[in-house]
């Protein structure tokens, strides 16, 4: 896995004021690493570098679920991708302009997606 490109430190910042709504970061021993008691999406865990749709204990959209099926994985690039526009990303990811995902929220800018990214990784570590 290639090293991430964006700033972690921000994106502890940015992933306090935006994710955390509905996102926790949990390591496999149980230790909250980041986030709230938010289960609204999927555990954050080790995202980087695994198939999309695959965390245990939460329920998939069935097309973000086949696409992880099918070989998406969640680069630094896919995860950019789709965390600016979820439905366009599966959409064009998967060819079928009926694709959605259940995460609604769009992060707008790049440089803070990919510094979220990075903040994951760091977490990868604990």
């Amino acid at each position: 896995m290639a090293a991430p490109t964006g700033d972690a430190a921000n994106g502890e910042t940015v992933f306090g004021k935006r994710c955390v709504t509905c996102h926790v970061v949990v390591n496999a021993e149980g230790e909250k690493l980041a986030g709230r008691a938010a289960r609204t999406g999927p555990n954050l865990f080790q995202v980087a570098g695994h198939a999309a749709g695959t965390a245990e204990d939460f329920r998939y959209g069935k097309d973000l679920a086949a696409a992880g099926e099918a070989g998406l994985t969640w680069t630094e690039e896919n995860f950019v991708a789709y965390v600016q526009d979820p439905h366009g990303f599966l959409r064009s990811h998967t060819g079928d302009d009926g694709a959605r995902s259940k995460m609604s929220f769009r992060l707008k800018s790049a440089e803070d997606a990919a510094d979220i990214y990075a903040y994951l990784v760091t977490l990868d570590e604990m």
